[in-house]
């Protein structure tokens, strides 16, 4: 009889420490057992979506998919490791939960094509194969703050995952079981555009991906150093701030949101959300609202690494072009490519199970930076 590790990724340590520190360790990370499974979302077509100003509904519908199988491994007692990526999403599960989470993201996938006219793809590649073809898939738990950690994976096993699931001839099995509704609970996107910081004039989504699996961690290591040196500790390159938040609860922001977690437009929940909108402005007045907007930045997910660095920052041009002439030259090295874009501001979308100390806050460059920076780091590879 199989052993039951769906506790897996709960019982992995919070590793406290610098995180080029971590990522030379190997000691600190764990193998991800071979009974689990990579699962994928990603919008078909998602630059020409944000080319066309849907940039918003992109980042939108990838936090639906996210929030979809959170909600599943939160009623199920699971704790499984996801990764934002602005126009899709990567969640490692447990064999417990998979066939309810590919079959809620069959539904959620419907419903988006049907609201938005954007196709999500969904898809899963077993832990096991990912093994069996030589690939490999290290986690572990890493922490900055008190409040907010993040999953650390190393190897290439999502990349390889990702390049089956994108593939032309991928082909989802079909879905035999009952139907899964959907459980959008908690999903909240009423945030205006972000601006930078005080004294920051730009958010840069970054991406960047090792040449040599072999040196990934060293490669990774130099990459976070240099964001360090030049930019500061990663509080100082945080592209949300407190002043700089902006409330949105207008009818279209707030329709778009239900569009996403109901997949149809009730009037009356509608404006009894906007009302609530209207007391968010008093609450977060309140000692308990400036609690939660001092955390709401402490817990917003801006860095990902998941075989590749993801992370936007905020910082001056001047910076900016510091960092790409360390990236150019690492690059000219052969240890890796990149891609990034430059944006005035960041869009945020978020997950909020309770107000106290239960959200999450998913951070993108303004016009779809993560989309933009992954079009110019395509571009490097098919060179």
């Amino acid at each position: 009889m199989p052993t039951d590790n769906s506790q897996f990724y709960a019982q992995l340590p919070v590793n406290r420490m610098p995180l080029g520190d971590l990522l030379m360790n190997d000691a600190l990370f764990a193998d991800v057992p071979a009974d689990w499974h990579v699962v994928i979302t990603d919008i078909k077509s998602s630059t020409q979506a944000v080319m066309s100003g849907a940039h918003e509904n992109v980042n939108l519908i990838a936090t639906g998919s996210i929030v979809t199988a959170l909600n599943i491994a939160f009623s199920m007692g699971v704790m499984v490791p996801f990764f934002f990526g602005g126009d899709g999403a990567t969640f490692i599960v447990p064999p417990t939960i998979i066939d309810k989470v590919m079959q809620a993201l069959a539904a959620y996938k419907v419903s988006t094509l049907q609201n938005f006219n954007l196709e999500l793809r969904t898809g899963t590649v077993a832990v096991q194969k990912i093994y069996a073809e030589g690939h490999h898939l290290h986690i572990a738990k890493y922490s900055s703050s008190q409040v907010f950690f993040i999953s650390v994976v190393l190897g290439n096993g999502i990349n390889y995952a990702e390049q089956i699931i994108k593939g032309d001839d991928y082909m989802l099995a079909p879905n035999t079981g009952e139907e899964e509704e959907p459980d959008l609970t908690g999903m909240q996107c009423r945030w205006d555009r972000i601006a930078p910081p005080e004294n920051k004039e730009e958010v840069v989504s970054l991406l960047v991906v090792a040449r040599d699996g072999n040196r990934q961690s060293a490669v990774f290591k130099d990459v976070m150093n240099a964001m360090d040196e030049i930019y500061g500790l990663p509080q100082k390159r945080q592209p949300i701030s407190i002043a700089k938040l902006q409330f949105n609860s207008t009818f279209s922001k707030l329709s778009n949101e239900m569009m996403v977690t109901l997949g149809r437009i009730k009037w009356l929940q509608l404006l009894k959300s906007w009302m609530l909108g209207l007391y968010g402005y008093v609450y977060f007045r309140t000692k308990n609202g400036k609690h939660y907007l001092q955390s709401l930045v402490e817990m917003a997910d801006t860095l990902v690494i998941d075989g590749k660095i993801n992370t936007v920052i905020s910082g001056t041009a001047k910076q900016r072009l510091a960092l790409q002439k360390v990236l150019d030259k690492l690059e000219a090295e052969g240890k890796l490519i990149y891609g990034l874009h430059i944006s005035r501001a960041s869009v945020m979308s978020c997950y909020v199970r309770d107000l106290k100390d239960d959200h999450i806050h998913f951070v993108d460059g303004s016009e779809g930076g993560y989309t933009q920076a992954a079009r110019m780091l395509k571009g490097k590879i098919k060179r």
